[in-house]
């Protein structure tokens, strides 16, 4: 174990200090010569592309995912649409759809609760368009990504 001035960065026995300065002389020195240092990173071993079960497994779970999220979505502009504009069932489970398909809007809202609703809805919901398509096409876009990667590589 080291002393405690050592330890605690103080004191003569500071070897961090020293290495720090003759790192600064030394990467000086290099740049008035015009010799930088370069590192270069080892080759990477370009691994295969996984097998095809695990792609759809891939696929089938970001599926599940925005399959799950629009589900969510949709019973929140339901239960919303019943609790702030008393709409019937069905007519809210229309008007949610609407508004989550990106078609717009079906009945006009009444009251200042029902529209406040309605347009917050409406912004969670281009947000949510976006986002489960993103979970549906990542699986694939990756997919592509990578088998691009693995070309390139092997061109080398």
């Amino acid at each position: 174990m080291r002393p405690r001035n050592e330890r605690a960065g103080r004191g003569r026995g500071n070897d961090r200090s020293r290495l720090r300065v003759s790192d600064h002389r030394m990467a000086a020195r290099h740049r008035e010569t015009g010799n930088e240092r370069r590192t270069t990173r080892p080759k990477e071993a370009v691994r295969a592309l996984p097998p095809q079960h695990i792609f759809y497994t891939r696929v089938r779970r970001g599926a599940t995912y925005a399959f799950g999220l629009v589900f969510a979505t949709l019973v929140t502009g339901i239960i919303g649409y019943r609790l702030f504009e008393h709409l019937a069932w069905l007519d809210a489970l229309h008007q949610a759809a609407m508004l989550l398909s990106g078609m717009g809007p079906v009945i006009d809202m009444t009251s200042d609760a029902g529209k406040i609703f309605d347009s917050i809805y409406a912004l969670f919901c281009g947000v949510i368009l976006l986002a489960s398509t993103a979970l549906l096409f990542a699986p694939v876009i990756h997919r592509i990504l990578h088998r691009f990667h693995i070309e390139d590589t092997s061109d080398r």
